[in-house]
């Protein structure tokens, strides 16, 4: 998996940094997903400076209704019809959000030439498949919001065809179905067992992209052992109390949060835009000063999980 991040300003754009957007490319081979969690204003201007492409969108995660994660959809959604797209796409949200993309569309009497479903979210799973779950946690924030745990299931480990062919099975399409873990019949009547030729499983990938936040018990049960934690950081440790009173949280207490939940990455974004190149620098500094494991993300920066 690879995240992108289109927007890293908290609130307004400036300069430099356009708001919330982030891309989670999943990677795989059957399984073309490319996820986006927030929309913020711009994003498919931001979009159009990568390589990617709205068409490839099929699912969309908002943590919560305040504009710099939303006010970026409704453009987003007309773009990606008039391109003559017709891929499914799937919305989830906080209650509000059918209503929000129904209105929109409506009173700009727009519309939308491919399937577009509304999904409004509450805690626990949102969705499943074969390779991933992503489950929902509610957080600290003034108005309904989420964060968002993207869990790759384990994957099967690798098959070991020299011990296949030392008991005499010869390569062929048996090797597939006892690498799907298979219980296969030989012309000889022996019963070859899938998983005795089966190394362990590979543990699947986990990645936490938070919405805003102050500190709260549940962040730490999304963020618990994740691969990668994507947490705002909107301002410095001493404006703390001013940040908690906004439902956002400091430096110091998103990298706390890391340590705590034992991740392996934290990567801070949400950067207040009273913040030039050189406080940015100190922001990084404080979380390092807790949690050595942390990267300040930019626009356009990408991340391998």
């Amino acid at each position: 998996m690879e995240l992108i991040f289109l927007g890293t300003s908290a609130g307004v754009p400036t300069r430099s940094r356009n708001v919330t957007a982030i891309l989670l490319d999943l990677q795989h081979p059957t399984h073309a997903g490319l996820w986006l969690f927030d929309c913020g204003e711009g994003t498919q201007h931001q979009l159009l400076r990568t390589t990617y492409h709205p068409g490839k969108l099929d699912k969309i995660f908002i943590t919560h209704l305040h504009g710099d994660h939303l006010f970026g959809l409704p453009g987003l959604l007309c773009s990606r019809s008039m391109a003559g797209n017709a891929n499914p796409l799937t919305i989830y949200g906080p209650a509000g959000i059918k209503e929000f993309v129904e209105t929109t569309l409506r009173l700009s009497g727009s519309w939308t030439d491919y399937p577009l479903e509304v999904i409004e979210i509450t805690e626990g799973v949102v969705f499943a498949d074969q390779r991933y779950t992503v489950t929902a946690q509610s957080l600290n924030h003034p108005v309904e919001c989420y964060g968002y745990c993207v869990d790759e299931h384990d994957k099967p480990g690798a098959l070991d065809a020299a011990a296949l062919i030392r008991d005499g099975i010869k390569p062929g399409p048996l090797f597939q179905q006892l690498k799907n873990g298979e219980t296969v019949t030989l012309d000889d009547g022996r019963v070859v067992n899938g998983p005795d030729y089966l190394a362990a499983p590979v543990a699947g990938k986990k990645v936490a992209i938070f919405g805003d936040t102050a500190p709260c018990p549940q962040a730490l049960i999304l963020a618990h052992g994740v691969d990668v934690l994507v947490h705002e950081a909107t301002l410095e440790a001493a404006m703390e109390e001013k940040a908690n009173s906004r439902g956002h949280s400091s430096t110091r207490q998103a990298a706390a949060l890391a340590q705590e939940a034992g991740v392996k990455k934290l990567i801070v974004t949400h950067l207040s835009s009273r913040y030039d190149a050189q406080g940015c620098a100190a922001l990084l500094t404080e979380c390092r000063d807790v949690f050595a494991e942390c990267e300040l993300a930019h626009d356009f920066l990408q991340v391998c999980v």
